[in-house]
């Protein structure tokens, strides 16, 4: 007995092959989008390494009241204390009072030495210079053995000290300097503030600078070594291929540096300035570095920032 003709299981046939065909053509769109999503991540994925060695700058010292021992005559036995003792150890009160004065002097340098300190002098002084920086490089493609050197530079550095955050600043400079056929854009810019705002001054630039990536793949702050799934090991140099050359990678130096060291560094308008700068921040002493970040786009030398992202996502960057 036939339940179904002839005709009604055609029917159904010819909408079991049109279904079937729609979702394949769904999957290979939805597999496509996806595909490409997963790509545009990739692209857009940076490293980041450095660190930062910000100290509190000292309290202000307080001032010292009258009859403390340390105004007034109270040196010589007024004010209820002080010094009044120290002739005995000078053959009695009839002795000489060339070495109460020496002392007194040395006391008092002593002191003024102390007061400088709080006051803000030194490196760490609150009012002490700090020069916050910052140094971005648009590079062509075909210097992307440079994402390659500053991955192994992350994996390998220890950004917990001062040594070696100015280990990662030379070698980043010194990697810039190697490419100079390849640079195409730059921008700069740099504050002189004090000691007291410098820290906060830098964190914001950091936080504009990272806000720019869509992930960091790669990253080793402070110390402490993050890898993501997209991020290169060591790198191979099987891995390099020419590029079309209206593909760019970013590098971007920030930099917290007290004294003069930096506080003079132009406005980059030509190679000629970028390697001068460049050659600057390589020799900034140690002892000077107060904090350093490098961040570069994108983080893996498989791919590249197109023209149109270049000037979307850095809209500084000139031409030179």
């Amino acid at each position: 007995m036939k339940f179904f003709s002839s005709e009604f299981m055609k029917k159904v046939k010819t909408h079991v092959k049109v279904w079937t065909r729609s979702l394949v053509v769904i999957s290979l769109v939805a597999i496509a989008i996806f595909g490409n999503a997963h790509e545009a991540l990739a692209r857009r994925s940076g490293g980041r390494m450095g660190g930062s060695s910000f100290r509190s700058a000292p309290a202000p010292s307080r001032s010292m009241p009258s009859n403390s021992g340390y105004s007034g005559n109270s040196y010589y036995g007024g004010g209820g204390g002080g010094l009044f003792f120290l002739p005995m150890f000078f053959g009695g009160g009839g002795g000489s009072l060339f070495p109460i004065l020496l002392l007194v002097i040395v006391a008092g340098a002593v002191m003024q030495a102390f007061r400088g300190r709080g006051d803000g002098e030194g490196i760490t002084g609150t009012d002490s210079k700090v020069t916050v920086a910052k140094i971005q490089v648009g590079l062509l493609s075909s210097a992307r053995s440079l994402q390659q050197e500053l991955t192994y530079l992350a994996l390998e550095s220890d950004t917990s000290s001062v040594e070696g955050l100015a280990t990662v600043t030379r070698e980043t400079a010194l990697s810039l300097m190697r490419h100079p056929e390849y640079w195409v854009y730059v921008s700069s810019a740099n504050e002189n503030t004090k000691f007291a705002l410098a820290e906060q001054k830098f964190n914001s630039l950091v936080m504009s600078e990272r806000s720019k990536l869509n992930a960091e793949v790669l990253s080793n702050v402070g110390g402490r070594v993050l890898q993501g799934k997209t991020a290169a090991t060591l790198p191979s140099e099987g891995s390099l291929n020419l590029e079309d050359p209206s593909e760019y990678i970013v590098v971007t130096l920030l930099l917290a540096v007290a004294g003069e060291t930096l506080n003079k560094l132009p406005t980059l308008r030509s190679s000629a300035d970028l390697q001068s700068a460049l050659s600057a921040i390589g020799s900034v002493p140690a002892d000077n570095l107060l904090a350093v970040e490098v961040l570069w786009e994108p983080q893996s030398e498989d791919y590249t920032l197109t023209n149109d992202e270049i000037l979307t996502i850095y809209p500084d960057l000139v031409r030179i």
